[in-house]
């Protein structure tokens, strides 16, 4: 008979009535920009598939291109190359001018189709008898970022989403650099849009996120700090685009107000970069749900930050539906809620997980 592996801390509790019915289990880290781990629940070590929350990330060739003043790209652009949108038509008609801006149509896009994840969006798609298109994809604004980093850089954009593909290499290079791990830790397989996707310790991830909003990083050129600053910058004045109506990513970034960004990534990740404030530590938070459900993801991420000391209370009443989720039956009746609480325990300052 194998070891007995210890099962990761319960993050949420889900009841119905008085009693828990479920509970989502999973793993966190925080780490600061120096790649010190300072917090951690279950195994903050862990290796996980980023998935969308590496988009920040897949979005840096372009701007280091000098894609920004080539395709004039603007806080809306920016934020919708590192969106994982809900389809709303301003979503859909951003992604179309920003392929237009480099010559490129829907059909270059290698993302496939799926409804809006809007679903008032995608009830109006229903009522036209229309089919969604590629546009619609959560993803189409990341795609479309990679057709114009290869217009940029001079690349073929045929194969762009193959992982031996020159733009993907680079970006793999890139998150390896921010998330100070060698390359070889990263490991590669296919995401839901048909990318790559990187599977790479929690605790990396955590601080990759810490060293994207860090105000200069060692060995640094000006041209690279300015691009982090300019993704953040971005995302946090238009978190609309990143995300979209009644989402939990665009309503955190807009009451943080300035204070952080988040992005979500499928299968029960989150990752979030808290902004310095007064000379305190960029700080990078990373956690994976175990059982990859998206349900308590949100009620995590503040449970998360409210340990830390880092949520406001009146941010926390801003977001109160988020952080105190009910479960509402078919006719709507409330019968059970969501409670999130994440045990961190102080860890002993370790480098790069």
């Amino acid at each position: 008979m194998g070891a007995v592996t210890k099962a990761p801390p319960v993050l949420a509790r889900v009841y119905r009535g008085p009693h828990v019915e479920s509970v989502h289990r999973g793993n966190l880290a925080v780490v600061d920009e120096r790649g010190r781990l300072l917090h951690g629940c279950g195994d903050p070590h862990l290796p996980v598939y980023a998935r969308s929350a590496a988009k920040p990330f897949q979005a840096m060739p372009l701007l280091l291109a000098g894609g920004e003043k080539r395709f004039r790209l603007g806080d809306a652009e920016i934020a919708l190359l590192c969106a994982s949108h809900g389809g709303e038509p301003a979503h859909v008609s951003l992604a179309r001018d920003l392929l237009k801006r480099g010559g490129f149509g829907p059909a270059d896009l290698g993302c496939g189709a799926h409804a809006p994840m809007h679903e008032p969006s995608a009830r109006a798609l229903v009522r036209r008898g229309e089919a969604p298109t590629a546009l619609h994809n959560n993803c189409s604004g990341k795609h479309a970022g990679l057709l114009l980093a290869c217009k940029a850089l001079d690349l073929p954009s045929a194969g762009y989403t193959d992982p031996s593909h020159p733009l993907q290499r680079r970006i793999r290079t890139l998150l390896a650099r921010h998330a100070d791990i060698p390359e070889s830790r990263i490991t590669i397989a296919v995401d839901g849009c048909n990318l790559p996707v990187f599977r790479l310790p929690l605790s990396a991830l955590a601080a990759a996120y810490a060293r994207l909003a860090a105000p200069r990083l060692p060995g640094e050129d000006r041209a690279s700090a300015a691009v982090r600053a300019r993704l953040v910058r971005a995302m946090g004045k238009r978190p609309d685009m990143v995300a979209g109506t009644g989402r939990f990513t665009t309503d955190f970034m807009a009451a943080g107000k300035g204070r952080w960004i988040g992005k979500e990534g499928a299968e029960g990740v989150y990752a979030v970069a808290v902004l310095p404030a007064r000379g305190a530590r960029t700080l990078g938070i990373a956690f994976k749900l175990d059982d990859g459900s998206a349900r308590p993801r949100d009620a995590v991420t503040l449970a998360a930050l409210e340990r830390l000391g880092l949520l406001p209370l009146e941010i926390r009443r801003a977001l109160a539906t988020y952080a105190e989720p009910v479960v509402l039956n078919a006719v709507g009746a409330e019968v059970g809620r969501i409670e999130a609480d994440v045990p961190l325990a102080a860890a002993r300052l370790r480098a790069k997980g």
